[in-house]
C-alpha cells in the first residue's frame, strides 16, 4: 500500500471509529507524524474532503463533519502499515549499484521520488553511507559505490580467511543450543504454501565467539556492502533455497563436532553461493 492510501485509511478508521487522531489536522503537523513531505498528505486529506469526513471551514482550517465521528465507537480495522522505506530504497540503490556507475542522488528528488520528507530521505542516506553503499560529497550530493566484481571477488577471498579462523577460535565457546535454535531458524518449505526463512546469524556467531576485534573490524568496515548485495540476492528463490541448504550443511557438522565437513562446507558457502552476482 503506498504511503498517501495508508495516511488515508488510518485517518479515515480513526475518524469512522471516534479514536483520537495522531495529529492536527493540519498539512505540518501531520507531515511531521507521518514522516512524509507534504504531497501525500494533501492527497489523503482531499481524498478524506471527497468521503465527507472533514470539510474546509473558515480561513481554510480543516474541520472534522460531527457525522464521521462513530456514536457506537465501534473498532475499525486499522490499514496494513507502509512497506518499510529503508528496505525499498536500500534494494534499489543495490540494483543501481550493480550497473556499476557511480551516480549522484539529489536528497530533494529523492524524497519526491519515494514520497517522503527530506528529513526522513536524509536519514535512510546517512544510514547507507554507514553501511558503505553511498559517501557524500559537498554541494553535489550523496554518491552511489558502483559494483566492481574484482572487489566482490577479492571480498570474497579475505573474508573466507578470516572467517574460518573465526570458526576455529570460536570452538571452544558454540553452544549446542544455538546451534539448533540457527538451524531452526534456516528452514526450508515443507509444502507449496509453506515459505523458506534464511537466517544468517551464524557468520556473526562465529565472529563474535571469535573475540578477535581484528576479524570483527574488518567485518563491521568491510562487510556491510556486501552483506546488502547477499541481502538483494537472496531474494531470487532458487538462491534463498540454496543459501537455506548450505547454512544447515554447516550448523549441523558442528552438531555433530564434525569441525572438517564444517570448514569444508563454509568454505563452499562463502566461495560458491553468489549465482547472481558472479554474473555481474
Amino acid at each position: 500500500m503506498q504511503i498517501t492510501a495508508y495516511i488515508r485509511d488510518d485517518l479515515s478508521a480513526r475518524l469512522r471509529s471516534g479514536q483520537e487522531l495522531p495529529a492536527p489536522l493540519t498539512i505540518d503537523a501531520l507531515s511531521e507524524h507521518y514522516q512524509v513531505s507534504f504531497s501525500p498528505v494533501r492527497t489523503a486529506i482531499a481524498e478524506l474532503i471527497d468521503e465527507g469526513l472533514v470539510v474546509k471551514g473558515p480561513n481554510r482550517r480543516l474541520i472534522v463533519v460531527p457525522q464521521a465521528r462513530s456514536r457506537t465507537r465501534e473498532p475499525v480495522k486499522p490499514p496494513q502499515l507502509p512497506p518499510d522505506h529503508f528496505a525499498i530504497i536500500s534494494s534499489d540503490l543495490v540494483e543501481l549499484s550493480l550497473q556499476g556507475e557511480a551516480v549522484f542522488l539529489r536528497e530533494e528528488a529523492t524524497a519526491e521520488k519515494y514520497g517522503i520528507s527530506r528529513s526522513a530521505i536524509r536519514s535512510i542516506l546517512q544510514r547507507l553511507a554507514g553501511e558503505g553503499v553511498l559517501d557524500h560529497v559537498p554541494r553535489r550530493g550523496w554518491r552511489l559505490r558502483p559494483f566492481r566484481q574484482n572487489d566482490l571477488q577479492a571480498f570474497i577471498e579475505i573474508r573466507e580467511v578470516l572467517e574460518l579462523k573465526a570458526l576455529d577460535l570460536a570452538r571452544p565457546v558454540l553452544v549446542a543450543a544455538d546451534l539448533h535454535r540457527m538451524l531452526d531458524a534456516n528452514h526450508l518449505p515443507t509444502s507449496a504454501d509453506d515459505v523458506p526463512r534464511i537466517d544468517e546469524t551464524l557468520h556473526d556467531y562465529f565472529i563474535a565467539g571469535a573475540g578477535n576485534g581484528y576479524i570483527r573490524d574488518f567485518f563491521n568496515r568491510q562487510g556491510r556492502y556486501y552483506r546488502l548485495l547477499f541481502e538483494w540476492e537472496d531474494h531470487a528463490p532458487e538462491v534463498a533455497l540454496e543459501t537455506i541448504r548450505q547454512h544447515r550443511e554447516i550448523l549441523n557438522a558442528l552438531l555433530q563436532k564434525n569441525w572438517a565437513d564444517a570448514k569444508t562446507a563454509l568454505s563452499h558457502h562463502i566461495l560458491n553461493n553468489h549465482p547472481i552476482l558472479g554474473k555481474r
